[in-house]
């Protein structure tokens, strides 16, 4: 926990007089980062060891950076233990269940760590600002939804949702830049791009959600996004913050002798090897 407080420190000192914090170079985020994965395996080893129940939801526009945010989380940790849910279009079977019964089969069980990329608070976002639901459909799920997460909370499980906010011409430069990358292109749908001339009412969306749903058991965390990278170290270090989770001691791992004789190692077998242009 202390290197943690002094790595968050660390990171503050670095903001300029003007009160705009510079740049985070990559040298010292990957450090920063590094720091923070060790403690999400001693969260993750003590959710096992407790069988504990952990779910966080990412919310935010497209383009806010919720991807990077669980890649970072999740990189060095089990995805038996830390599960991502990334929910398709809700089949017409899906469509005539009850909204958020689609996702409750998601739920953590003892010892896991669910992130949700998008949940149930689509209802309350991208489904109410394309049309894909009536006026009506929403304001019953923002009547529901504080009363589904009580009990979800009540069950044992540490629910914690985040609201990732990007600026404008943020979310532009970023939206741009997938339209030339091979590696990014997939990520920018008919949806994204219709969905993206409608700033202000996902703007009036986000606020009637906040309103209804930010509740004292449940409520919205918002990160400011712009800076990818600062929003990744700043998000993994409250989440840690928010669970009071423990280090599981465990015995020291030693590799056992064994042999292994040359003559045996030589296997005769026509193994078939990938070409190896590299």
């Amino acid at each position: 926990m202390d290197d943690r407080k002094s790595a968050n420190a660390h990171l503050h000192r670095e903001a300029s007089e003007d009160g705009e914090k510079s740049k985070l170079k990559r040298k010292e985020y990957e450090r920063q980062l590094k720091k923070l994965h060790v403690e999400l395996v001693k969260l993750q080893e003590w959710a096992r060891h407790e069988g504990r129940k952990i779910c966080v939801l990412f919310e935010g526009r497209d383009g806010a950076g919720k991807g990077g945010v669980i890649k970072a989380m999740t990189a060095r940790v089990s995805p038996r233990a830390f599960r991502v849910v990334a929910l398709s279009a809700p089949t017409d079977r899906e469509k005539s269940q009850m909204y958020i019964q689609r996702y409750l089969p998601y739920l953590p069980a003892g010892g896991e760590i669910v992130i949700f990329d998008r949940s149930w608070y689509n209802r309350a976002g991208v489904e109410r600002v394309m049309g894909f639901c009536t006026e009506e459909q929403t304001q019953q799920f923002l009547k529901v939804v504080p009363e589904v997460e009580k009990a979800i909370i009540d069950s044992g499980v540490i629910l914690i949702k985040y609201w990732l906010e990007v600026s404008p011409d943020e979310q532009t430069r970023r939206l741009e830049a997938r339209i030339d990358d091979g590696r990014k292109i997939w990520k920018l749908s008919k949806m994204d791009l219709k969905s993206y001339t409608r700033w202000d009412d996902y703007s009036r969306a986000r606020d009637e959600m906040f309103s209804a749903t930010d509740t004292p058991w449940a409520p919205w965390y918002v990160a400011r996004s712009d800076d990818k990278r600062r929003t990744r170290l700043n998000i993994i270090e409250h989440l840690l913050s928010s669970v009071p989770y423990t280090e599981i001691k465990r015995e020291k791992v030693k590799l056992p002798k064994r042999h292994v004789d040359e003559d045996d190692a030589r296997s005769t077998y026509p193994f078939k090897y990938i070409p190896e242009p590299y």
